[in-house]
């Protein structure tokens, strides 16, 4: 006659009941009554069996449900687990799209400040342009103002010079009057009949005397006239180049001042767009900057919800490792027990053991303690 063993373990719903009763309960596990019959015996082990069924039915359907809807989980979102550690392979794309916007986003950022660095330059460009015309502006006013001097000196001097003709015309009238009375005086002095013969040198000829006078002197004031007149004229002539030189140079500055004029009107027209538009780039870089910053703290909360769900999956699964180990310890506990119990079916002896475990407040086994009992078929 063989002797066997068999370890039984408590039943889930009894491992609870236990572990209410305290963290020092000492429970002790028998498998048949020991003043009963073989009847009882056999029922409580078919109770017992049934029971273990039963639970080991029930975990299996709910460790196929769990893992059911762990596969359904993975099925959803994509990711799966590749030697226990989360696949990421799905979020590299999205990860690279995000880095070549950023990228492209920095290399926008970098152009529109390139684009305001150069229509700062131009702006302080046209400033030293609009300065410089601005100088050259008051210089050509200040030569015409110097030149309008001159043309009033001018002026004033031809106004003398007409003057001094006037005079030198009425002083030809005077000396021309003066010499026709002084003539006819003289003519009418030597026009009496008084005959006087002296003995004497001839005596010289006073008309002829004069006559050569009168024709010098009209060949000297001839010559005086056609002299001032000469200089007058030249004089004119200077006079009228240099008030049409200052007048072509009145109208060539007032031609430079218009067209300063609208260069100035131009270039501030130019200034006030070039400042528009920075202002608009300005709030353009700071609109793409919140628009990608809102962009990517959104991308972090995802990855940090992800993150933690599965973390709370690895928890899942460890749970249900944890579950399923236990199962199979029950399975093997339970085959030992079904041999067991197909032994004494077949009339072979058996040794019950009793185990005595100490729980503690967490459920865990603090020590243990084996009993054998020795009982023999009834024949």
């Amino acid at each position: 006659m063989h002797h066997v063993g068999a370890s039984v373990c408590p039943a889930p719903g009894q491992e609870e009941h236990l572990q209410a009763l305290g963290p020092q309960a000492t429970v002790s596990h028998s498998l048949t009554a020991q003043g009963g019959g073989e009847k009882e015996t056999m029922q409580n082990l078919n109770d017992r069996l049934a029971s273990y069924l039963s639970k080991v039915h029930a975990l299996e359907e709910a460790n196929g449900d769990l893992e059911h809807k762990i596969k359904e989980w993975y099925e959803k979102f994509g990711p799966h687990t590749v030697g226990g550690q989360r696949d990421y392979s799905k979020y590299y794309a999205i990860i690279e799209d995000l880095r070549n916007q950023i990228t492209a986003a920095s290399v926008d950022n970098a152009s529109i400040i390139l684009q305001i660095d150069n229509a700062r330059l131009a702006a302080d460009d046209f400033r030293l342009k609009y300065e410089n015309e601005m100088y050259l502006r008051r210089s050509v006013e200040a030569d015409i103002n110097g030149l309008r001097k001159v043309l009033d000196e001018l002026a004033l001097s031809k106004s003398d010079l007409e003057m001094q003709i006037e005079s030198l015309h009425e002083e030809i009238v005077y000396l021309k009057k003066s010499h026709e009375e002084e003539i006819k005086h003289l003519q009418g002095t030597t026009s009496g009949d008084v005959n006087v013969e002296i003995n004497a040198a001839p005596g010289i000829d006073l008309t002829t005397l004069l006559n050569k006078m009168r024709a010098e002197y009209e060949v000297l004031a001839e010559h005086n006239r056609k002299d001032a007149e000469t200089w007058f004229n030249e004089k004119s002539k200077e006079l009228n180049v240099q008030i049409n030189v200052s007048a072509e140079e009145t109208s060539t500055n007032k031609s430079q001042i218009t067209e300063l004029r609208r260069t100035l009107q131009a270039l501030e027209i130019e200034l006030k767009s070039q400042l528009a538009m920075k202002q608009s780039l300005e709030a353009t870089l700071a609109e793409t900057e919140s628009r990608y910053c809102t962009q990517l703290s959104q991308i972090q909360g995802m990855i940090s919800n992800l993150e933690i769900q599965v973390q709370q999956i690895r928890v899942d699964m460890e749970c249900q490792n944890a579950e399923y180990e236990q199962l199979l310890d029950i399975k093997i506990r339970l085959e030992n027990e079904i041999e067991t119990y197909r032994r004494l079916l077949d009339g072979e002896g058996r040794v019950i053991k009793t185990i005595i475990e100490d729980l503690d407040e967490h459920g865990r086994v603090t020590s243990s303690k084996v009993q054998s009992i020795e009982e023999r078929p009834l024949r």
